[in-house]
């Protein structure tokens, strides 16, 4: 087949494409350039070169052509933009959710011809194809899984997308790095947004949001205890960086429309368990759950799914009942949901809350 393959110049991106290079596959090799404009490059380093000269590396090794693609307007109309409107409304943004959807299996698609019959990158993650219709399934890594990064395709994209490592854990990824000798098999995953490089989030913040200056007030007593640049600079549990003795204080709950954030000295206040929420904007792949169906649910990426029961409210909200109870859920996260190792597809946690018995 004529593959184009994503290469990012980490490890699973290269053990991919070496893997797809033994299966005597007709491959090219594209780096997307995906950092922020040239205008915003004061705010600090991006690896990106760094990332290129390893990508090169990989490739004249494997004798595979690479192509540089400029994808950075792209990326910031459909991520960053997205990034920065989620922090301004007090949401959790996921921007590898859209980087995976808009950008690497969107936006470099309409950039390539379609003699690619696929696209592949170094995601773990399987995909298996049943009558004419393709199936997201999770990888045997159950800590590696990226499912749930990739639950906002479409069926079009699902179709040439292809995954050579899914199969693998990490670990054997990174003894197959070893044996082919990769000039990055010693690399470090990369950690973080990938737009940010280099950047520490509260200079990114500053830059696109300004301060806006609002109270800090002890969540206990109601009385101020400082000031704060602005809302969207704190985190819920965060600890660091208020700026105030006689600690250590936490974040435990903000007021977005008031400006003020609350802080105790009591973690246990953070935030109350709940086992339940909505979900809107929903992407289904396959197999679409009925109302009253018990499936499972990932609200984070990482090993965990909490087993719950889903009811339609309306065709686009969902109501969601976990059989279990978690503190971190919240508005603008993405609830991904599996039928065994099945990703069904995922949507948008709701600010609406339901209270169900």
């Amino acid at each position: 087949m004529k593959i184009a393959v994503l290469l990012s110049g980490g490890v699973d991106s290269s053990v991919a494409l070496r893997l797809l290079k033994e299966q005597g596959h007709d491959l090219t090799a594209f780096y997307l350039k995906i950092w922020l404009q040239e205008e915003y490059s004061f705010l600090g380093n991006c690896p990106w070169e760094e990332d290129l000269e390893y990508a090169r590396a990989v490739c004249e090794q494997a004798g595979v052509p690479l192509q540089v693609i400029p994808l950075q307007d792209e990326y910031w109309d459909r991520v960053v933009s997205y990034t920065i409107r989620e922090i301004k409304d007090g949401r959790t943004p996921n921007p590898d959710m859209f980087c995976n959807s808009q950008v690497k299996f969107g936006a470099f698609l309409d950039k390539i011809d379609a003699s690619y019959e696929k696209v592949a990158s170094g995601h773990y993650a399987t995909i298996e194809e049943k009558s004419d219709r393709f199936y997201l399934k999770r990888s045997p890594d159950a800590i590696k899984d990226q499912t749930y990064f990739l639950a906002y395709l479409k069926q079009q994209q699902l179709a040439r997308a292809l995954f050579p490592i899914g199969v693998y854990e990490k670990k054997q990824v990174r003894q197959l790095a070893k044996e082919f000798d990769l000039p990055n098999k010693a690399r470090k995953d990369s950690q973080g947004i990938c737009f940010l490089g280099k950047i520490k989030f509260k200079d990114f913040v500053k830059e696109h949001l300004g301060e806006l200056p609002g109270d800090i007030v002890n969540f206990e007593t109601m009385k101020k205890m400082g000031t704060h640049p602005g809302y969207y600079y704190y985190t819920i549990g965060q600890r660091e960086g208020i700026g105030l003795n006689a600690g250590p204080w936490y974040v435990v709950r903000k007021d977005i429309v008031n400006n003020i954030i609350y802080i105790s000295q009591k973690k246990d206040v953070i935030a109350s368990y709940r086992d339940n929420f909505m979900v809107t904007k929903i992407n289904w792949l396959n197999n679409i759950p009925a109302s009253g169906s018990t499936i499972h649910v990932k609200i984070r990426h990482g090993a965990h799914r909490y087993p719950c029961v889903v009811e339609y409210e309306n065709t686009d909200l969902l109501s969601v009942k976990l059989k279990g109870s978690d503190k971190g859920i919240a508005a603008g996260q993405f609830a991904v949901f599996y039928d065994g190792d099945y990703c069904l597809g995922g949507g948008i946690i709701s600010d609406s809350i339901v209270e169900k018995s």
